[in-house]
């Protein structure tokens, strides 16, 4: 730490890490209800990393790439692998002509600063009318607020 994520952070991890195997994506990934939205074969899930210095429970961060939305995704899991919390932290999302684009900083204390904002047709660059700024953090328990 720190880490930061945007929009082409992935490629490393996908790069320097095994991908998971199913039953994992299975168990850990697709368990949760909010991610049972008739998901299917197309999606893509690439391990990012873990968190260290946990010791109540276990922090991981995926990609997840599906049409025109891929995120980042910060889970808690407590020490017999059971979900304690899950957020989207960055985010790259197509809506018609608008993009929207959300980069994560994790820095060493668990605190996630988190920029957000969108570009309207061929435009690269954000209107900064659009952008704002917030953070979460991960506390001593595994929830993210």
């Amino acid at each position: 730490m720190p880490v930061t994520l945007g929009e082409d952070t992935h490629h490393v991890f996908s790069v320097e890490n095994e991908q998971f195997t199913a039953e994992m994506v299975a168990q850990y990934i697709e368990a949760a209800p909010e991610t049972h939205n008739g998901e299917d074969d197309y999606i893509e899930y690439v391990p990012c990393f873990a968190i260290d210095d946990t010791e109540q429970f276990i922090a991981l961060v995926w990609w997840k790439a599906d049409l025109l939305n891929y995120e980042y995704v910060l889970a808690t899991y407590d020490v017999q692998g059971n979900p304690l919390d899950r957020k989207v932290i960055a985010f790259t999302r197509v809506e018609g002509d608008v993009i929207h684009r959300a980069v994560a900083t994790i820095d060493a204390d668990w605190v996630i600063f988190i920029g957000e904002g969108r570009a309207q047709g061929d435009h690269e660059h954000f209107d900064p009318g659009t952008s704002k700024t917030y953070e979460l953090e991960i506390m001593a328990d595994g929830k993210i607020l």
